[in-house]
C-alpha cells in the first residue's frame, strides 16, 4: 500500500525526521533498544541486479537509472511502475537507483537514510545522502563518470516513459559534458521483472455535476482561452488529477486517490482521451459521446499535424514528446509552459466549496466519535498504532458518500511520533497507553470532498517539554490560521507565522507548512504552499490549504496540529483586496496539554471561536447522547 506522498512537503527534514517505509515481501523486523530493524532476504536482489548487468552487456550499457516516477510525473505511483523498488528492494516513496557493470547506488533525502540503510544492507546498493528530495543530473552524472574505466565507451541507459523530458534533456547534457552516452529507449524490467503487476484495469466513473459544479465544456472552454493567451493550439496532459477533474471522471487505478491510468489532447475542436478501453463502462462511454470525447488507446499521440503544441517539459515523459515530434515531422511548433489546468483547478467553484463543507461535517461527526472512543479505550488497553488506525477508517466508511482513506493514517505514539511521517505496520505497531502523545494525521476521500486532518492528543500525564512543545506547535497553527492579509501574498511570506514562536524557542521542522487540498481528488495539490523555501504561486479565494505545523524530538515526542482551510476574501480598502482562512476542518483541539500562559489574548480567543464553531456546528449531527455531552465537555472556552 501506497503512502501519504509528502513529497512537496518534507524535503528538508532532519537526518532524524525519517520515514519508516513499507516492508519488503521478504522482511523481517525487530524492535530493538527502541529502534526498527529490519532484516531483509537480499539474495532476490542480487540475483536481479546480476541479471540486469547481463542484460546491460548484452545491449551495449554500461549504467542504468531507475527514477521513482512512472510516466504521468505524478505523486503516487501505481505498483507497475515501481522499478526503482523492484531493483533495489528500497521502497521509500523518494529515491533514484543507478546500477553499473561495477557498482550499484541508490540517492535518497533525509527521511529515509536510516530505513535506506536497513532496507539495502546486504545488497549491491550503497546509499548516496540527498539533501534535496531527488538527486541532479549533475549528481548522477559525476558518480557514474567516476565509476567507469578510461578504456570503456560508455553509455548509460534511462527509460524514457518514466523521465521527463526536462530530465532527459538535462542528464542528456551532463553526460554528454562527461563524454558519455544517453540511450532511452529502453526498459529491462519489462524482459526481467518476474510477476510484474499489470496495469490497473479499474472502471472510470462520471463524478456527477452535483459535486463537480462545473460542466466539462466550461472547464475546456477556460483551457482553450488559456492556450490562446499562450499562443498555443492544443495543450498535452498526463497528470492524471488534471485528467480527472477536467473531464469529471474518477477512476480507482492509485492508492487512496481517485484518479485512472490516461493521457489526454485538447485541441481547438477536439478533445481525444488515451486509455484502455476495458476500463469504460456503457454509462462513461455514452457521457463521452455526449461531451464530444474520443477515445484512443492508452500511449497513443492524437494530434493532427499544424498545431501549436503546448506542454510542460517538467510533467511530460520523453517518450511522449517524442512520439508527438516523430508523427508530424516539423510540422508541430511547441509552446513549453506549466499547464493551464493546475491554477484553474486550485479555485474550488461555489459547488465544490459546499460540498467541502459537507464532507468536513461528516468528517468531524467521525471524528469526535473516534476521539470519545479513545481514551477509554487506551485505558483498558485495548489499544495498537494500527487498531486506531483501523477503528478511524470503521467510523469515517459509516458515513455518507465515503469512498476511501485519502492516505495511509500517519498513527505515532510516544517516540513514533517524532518520526515525521511514521506510519504503522503489523511490524513496529506498539499499544497505546495512558499517558504522553499520540500523533494522527489521517483523511478520507468522499465522493463531495477530501479531507485531511492532524491532531496530537494526550493519553494521559505528560511531561513540561511534551506540554511546551504541543503548545508551541499550537501557537505557530493559531497565528497562521490568524492571518489577515493582501491579495497576491505567497505562501512563503506567510509562512514564518507558523515558525515564529518555536524558533524563539529554539525549534523548528523540516517540512512545509501547508499545501492545497483535491475536490475528491488528490490529498496533495499545487501550485500554492505554505513553506520556508519560495513558492512563487500568490494565494487566491477559492483555494483550499492545509495549516499544519509540528515539532519532532527524536527518541521522545512529536506534535503536529492541522486543519485544511479555505481562503476567502475579507474586504478592501484604499491598500487593496484582502483575504483571510476560514477552517473547512470542523474538530476540537486537544486542551489537556496546553501551557495556558505561552497564548497570547488573541491565539486564545482564536481557540475558544474556534472551539465555539465546532460545538455549535457539530452538535446537532451527533444523536448519541454521551458523543453530545463528550463534544460539550471538549469545546469549553478557556479562561
Amino acid at each position: 500500500m501506497q503512502r501519504k506522498n509528502r513529497e512537496n512537503l518534507y524535503t528538508d527534514a532532519t537526518k532524524d525526521q525519517i520515514i519508516f517505509a513499507k516492508p519488503q515481501e521478504k522482511c523481517t523486523f525487530a524492535i530493538q533498544n527502541e529502534q526498527l530493524h529490519i532484516e531483509m532476504n537480499t539474495d532476490d536482489i542480487i540475483e536481479r541486479v546480476e541479471r540486469l548487468r547481463s542484460w546491460m552487456i548484452a545491449h551495449g550499457l554500461h549504467a542504468f537509472i531507475f527514477p521513482s516516477s512512472d510516466p504521468h510525473m505524478g505523486e503516487y505511483v501505481p505498483d507497475h511502475w515501481k522499478t526503482r523498488e523492484w531493483i533495489s528492494g528500497f521502497n521509500g516513496s523518494a529515491g533514484t537507483a543507478v546500477v553499473t557493470l561495477h557498482s550499484a547506488a541508490l540517492w535518497t533525502d533525509s527521511r529515509y537514510w536510516l530505513a535506506a540503510e536497513e532496507q539495502l544492507a546486504g545488497t549491491p546498493f550503497s546509499i548516496v545522502r540527498c539533501r534535496r528530495n531527488v538527486a541532479t543530473a549533475e549528481e548522477l552524472a559525476e558518480w557514474i563518470a567516476s565509476d567507469l574505466t578510461k578504456d570503456e565507451a560508455p553509455v548509460v541507459g534511462l527509460d524514457a516513459w518514466c523521465n521527463s523530458e526536462a530530465t532527459v534533456n538535462e542528464m542528456q547534457t551532463q553526460l554528454s559534458f562527461r563524454g558519455i552516452a544517453l540511450r532511452s529507449d529502453l526498459e529491462p524490467a519489462t524482459e526481467l521483472w518476474e510477476h510484474r503487476p499489470e496495469l490497473p484495469l479499474a472502471p472510470i466513473e462520471v463524478q456527477p455535476i452535483e459535486f463537480a459544479g462545473c460542466t466539462t465544456a466550461e472547464k475546456l472552454a477556460d483551457i482553450r482561452k488559456a492556450l490562446r493567451r499562450k499562443g498555443a493550439d492544443a495543450l498535452v496532459v498526463s497528470q492524471l488529477d488534471e485528467i480527472a477533474w477536467t473531464l469529471n471522471l474518477r477512476g480507482m487505478d492509485v492508492h487512496c486517490t481517485p484518479l485512472f491510468v490516461a493521457y489526454m489532447f485538447i485541441t481547438p475542436n477536439d478533445v481525444f482521451l488515451c486509455t484502455d478501453e476495458r476500463k469504460i463502462t456503457p454509462t462513461v462511454r455514452d457521457y463521452l459521446k455526449v461531451n464530444d470525447i474520443t477515445l484512443r488507446p492508452y500511449g497513443a499521440c492524437a494530434l493532427s499535424p499544424n498545431l501549436v503544441v503546448q506542454f510542460d517539459p517538467e510533467q511530460t515523459n520523453a517518450a511522449l514528446v517524442a512520439a508527438i515530434k516523430t508523427k508530424a515531422g516539423e510540422s508541430f511548433a511547441f509552446v513549453h509552459a506549466a499547464s493551464p489546468i493546475t491554477p484553474l483547478k486550485a479555485i474550488k467553484n461555489e459547488t465544490e466549496i459546499l460540498c467541502f463543507r459537507r464532507s468536513m461535517l461528516r468528517d468531524g461527526v467521525a471524528m469526535v466519535k473516534f476521539l470519545r472512543w479513545l481514551k477509554p479505550a487506551v485505558e483498558q488497553g485495548e489499544v495498537t498504532e494500527c487498531s486506531a488506525a483501523e477503528r478511524l477508517r470503521e467510523l469515517r466508511a459509516e458515513q455518507p458518500l465515503f469512498r476511501d482513506i485519502s492516505f495511509d493514517t500517519i498513527a505515532g505514539y510516544g517516540q513514533h511520533a517524532a518520526v515525521v511521517h511514521y506510519e504503522p505496520t503489523p511490524e513496529t505497531d506498539i499499544a497505546l497507553e495512558p499517558h504522553g502523545l499520540l500523533l494522527l494525521d489521517s483523511g478520507a476521500q468522499y465522493q463531495d470532498g477530501t479531507t485531511d486532518i492532524t491532531r496530537t492528543i494526550a493519553l494521559g500525564p505528560l511531561t513540561d517539554a511534551e506540554r511546551r512543545d504541543y503548545t508551541l506547535v499550537l501557537r505557530g497553527f493559531l497565528r497562521l490560521s490568524m492571518a489577515r492579509f493582501p491579495e497576491g501574498t505567497t505562501g512563503t511570506q506567510l509562512d514564518v507565522l507558523a515558525r515564529y514562536a518555536m524558533w524563539q524557542d529554539g525549534k523548528n521542522y523540516g517540512h512545509g507548512t501547508g499545501h492545497g487540498v483535491g475536490s475528491y481528488l488528490s490529498v496533495h495539490e499545487g501550485p500554492h504552499q505554505f513553506r520556508m523555501n519560495w513558492m512563487p504561486s500568490p494565494l487566491q479565494a477559492g483555494m483550499t490549504v492545509t495549516v499544519e505545523p509540528g515539532i519532532y524530538i527524536a527518541g521522545s515526542h512529536g506534535a503536529r496540529t492541522e486543519n485544511t482551510m479555505l481562503i476567502v476574501a475579507d474586504g478592501e480598502n484604499d491598500f487593496g483586496k484582502w483575504l483571510r482562512l476560514d477552517p473547512l476542518t470542523l474538530c476540537p483541539i486537544d486542551t489537556t496539554p496546553i501551557v495556558v500562559e505561552m497564548l497570547q489574548p488573541d491565539e486564545l480567543a482564536y481557540l475558544n471561536d474556534y472551539h465555539a464553531r465546532v460545538c455549535e456546528t457539530l452538535m446537532p449531527l451527533l444523536t448519541d447522547d454521551a458523543e453530545r455531552q463528550w463534544l460539550f465537555d471538549h469545546t469549553r472556552p478557556i479562561e
